[in-house]
């Protein structure tokens, strides 16, 4: 479980190794699991307690679209509309864009990260 200001993420590995994972912010709830069946069971036990409303697949959750390609076995998740606002209060919708300086090849990773003091200065 990881508590931060009204945000939880909880999860449990499953007997096959795979992980459900349920975030909540305030009154929205997010369900994931490889297994839709573990997420049809968690929901029941879930509005067996609590008075709740299921929305059905999950399209937009904190201002974050997701996108999802399940032939290819795809997630997208994407702000624009976030960004869309940020540029519209600052009066920067018409600003010319600019390339990202980063390569395309480039790839980021957990290991990349310093992993001591010294290595962080």
């Amino acid at each position: 479980m990881r508590c931060e200001y009204d945000c939880c993420v909880y999860f449990r590995v499953l007997a096959d190794g795979s992980y459900i994972f349920l975030a909540l912010y305030v009154d929205d709830m997010l369900v994931a699991a490889k297994s839709k069946q573990e997420i049809v069971k968690l929901k029941s036990l879930l509005s067996s307690e609590f008075d709740m409303k299921d929305l059905g697949a999950a399209k937009k959750i904190l201002g974050i679209e997701i996108h999802r390609d399940r032939r290819a076995g795809k997630l997208w998740l994407s702000q624009k509309g976030y960004l869309k606002k940020v540029l519209e209060r600052f009066s920067m919708l018409d600003a010319k864009p600019v390339s990202t300086p980063l390569s395309a090849h480039f790839k980021l990773s957990s290991q990349l990260c310093p992993s001591s003091d010294e290595e962080s200065e």
